[in-house]
């Protein structure tokens, strides 16, 4: 097969919404990838649209439940952090990634979700010190390339502020060029959170949002700058893309607080869970309801109408209720019982204290125990697709895609680097590339 580009750089803006288009276009940097190469604004997500989720999707071309990151986090009652899927071991199947490396391609993947312990030529994963005998730097360089690690925090340790945003971003962005410049790898996956993080702690629309965006343009324009200079801008392609979108909320629906009441989750005088009967795992925007191993149809029926009946009051904010079997069909986890999805404004969370529905506040916000803005809803709602950009070898300029979906992505990516990730659930947008 052939390979279409010397080097693809794909640049994940998390958070970023098909909304943010017409600002793209008035910021420098992101205007002159959008004028030089082709876009698509209505990039649908996958369900949930969270960001571990979609970043595997991103990489393997499939949904949920085929490459098995079917939420951000592990189910884990009543545990304050849950863990993350922050491991590549979690994913089922092929990756861009390992069929670059299994082509003797040189890879790099910066903060890419779902990469821990990835054959990753020069790989800083995303993960996080979540015990309380853990320290950051020591996680990080276990679970990626020590070597390249330890000499990124090196040179840039004075950027970062443990995992605070924006320096965080701006600590990965000295990394990436470093590593363009002096590494050059064929294949290159940077993932920034700035955008995500004020989203959701100021609102969709907040001045905070929209600071990070003109940051993000900086940032891009930094790489853009790298390239230019070292003679590698004409030969690589670039990429620019979002994950998801978000919506604006501001009442958390806790529904482990009505299984608690029910005897289904029962705590001890520590408030730890000590048994679970039903559990609520939140997507944000949406949430899974699991029931015990053990559970039968009783229980179910029970569960069922217990939700029902909350369903009736409009207030409580839920939208829809579909079994798992339904969501198997959308892509989700077919493991869970039901599949929740909130009505706009609205949010889940998995506390297990308060009342069923919780008005966050903003001093709620600024200590981040809840949000003013998410993901996690269903694609059909309204205004919540994501946007792709690409520019440079093998993409023809000047085209305006009318639809993708996010599981397109990664066949497009393996058939611009000469690579297959087999029998995909995305489809390669083939208008999107240039053969000569």
């Amino acid at each position: 097969m052939k390979r279409l580009t010397k080097r693809l750089i794909v640049i994940s803006f998390d958070c970023l919404s098909s909304l943010d288009l017409p600002m793209l276009k008035e910021l420098p940097h992101f205007k002159e990838l959008l004028q030089q190469g082709s876009y698509c604004k209505s990039v649908e997500p996958i369900y949930p649209s969270v960001t571990y989720p979609s970043h595997a999707s991103i990489v393997t071309g499939n949904f949920p439940n085929k490459h098995g990151i079917v939420n951000n986090t592990y189910i884990q009652p009543g545990a304050l952090s849950p863990d993350w899927h922050w491991h590549r071991k979690d994913i089922n199947g092929t990756t861009l990634y390992d069929e670059a490396k299994k082509a003797g391609m040189k890879t790099a993947a910066l903060l890419w979700p779902v990469t821990a312990r990835a054959k990753i030529d020069y790989n800083m994963p995303e993960i996080f010190a979540n015990r309380p005998w853990q320290f950051q730097i020591p996680v990080s360089l276990w679970n990626g390339s020590m070597g390249f690690q330890l000499d990124m925090h090196r040179r840039f340790r004075h950027i970062r502020n443990g995992i605070h945003q924006p320096a965080l971003d701006d600590f990965v962005l000295e990394a990436t060029v470093h590593t363009l410049v002096t590494k050059q790898p064929d294949l290159m996956l940077i993932h920034f959170t700035d955008l995500d993080t004020q989203r959701h702690y100021h609102g969709f629309s907040s001045e905070e949002a929209l600071a990070s965006l003109r940051r993000h343009d900086v940032r891009l324009g930094r790489i853009m700058q790298a390239l230019k200079e070292n003679d590698l801008y004409e030969s690589s392609t670039l990429v620019a893309l979002g994950d998801h979108s978000a919506l604006d909320e501001s009442i958390a629906i806790q529904v482990n607080t009505l299984f608690l009441e029910k005897g289904l989750i029962t705590m001890n005088e520590a408030n730890k869970v000590t048994k679970w009967q039903a559990f609520c795992h939140s997507c944000d925007g949406s949430a899974y309801i699991y029931l015990h191993k053990q559970a039968d149809s009783a229980l179910k029926e029970q569960v069922k109408q217990l939700l029902e009946e909350k369903m009736k009051d409009e207030a409580n904010g839920i939208e829809a209720m579909i079994s798992g079997e339904e969501a198997n069909k959308r892509g989700a986890d077919g493991q869970c019982t039901f599949m929740l999805e909130a009505k706009k404004g609205f949010y889940f969370s998995e506390a297990l204290h308060g009342g069923f529905l919780h008005e966050v506040t903003q001093e709620e916000a600024d200590r981040h125990e809840y949000t003013l803005a998410t993901h996690g809803y269903s694609p059909s709602k309204e205004n919540y697709d994501t946007i792709f950009i690409a520019a440079g070898a093998g993409i023809t300029p000047h085209q305006e895609i009318s639809s993708m979906r996010l599981v397109d992505e990664g066949p497009t990516f393996a058939r611009l680097l000469g690579l297959s990730l087999g029998d995909t659930d995305g489809n390669v947008i083939e208008e999107l590339l240039h053969y000569d």
